[in-house]
C-alpha cells in the first residue's frame, strides 16, 4: 500500500477537546476514521499526534492528501 485510501473527498467537521491527544489516521484503513484505530500495521503509514490548543470545531482531511495533517488544506478538490 503506497498511497492512502482515500475515506471521503469532503473534509469532516467535528468538535475537539482542548488539551486532549487525539490520533489521526494517515493511511485510510481505520474503522474509526478519522482517528487511527491501529489499521495501519504492515503499512509505512503511521497516525499523527495532535493536540488542539482550544475546544472548537475544525475541519479534518478525509482524503488523506492533505499537506497539513490532520487538517484539511483543500487537497481533496485537486484529487
Amino acid at each position: 500500500m503506497d498511497k492512502p485510501i482515500i475515506v471521503d473527498n469532503k473534509p469532516l467537521e467535528i468538535e475537539l477537546n482542548s488539551n486532549q491527544t487525539y490520533y489521526w489516521c494517515s493511511c485510510g484503513k481505520s474503522e474509526k476514521q478519522p482517528f487511527c484505530d491501529g489499521s495501519h500495521e504492515g503499512t509505512h503509514f503511521t497516525p499523527t499526534p495532535f493536540t488542539p490548543k482550544k475546544s472548537e470545531k475544525v475541519f479534518v482531511c478525509q482524503c488523506k492528501h492533505t499537506k497539513t495533517p490532520p487538517y484539511c488544506d483543500g487537497s481533496h478538490a485537486k484529487l
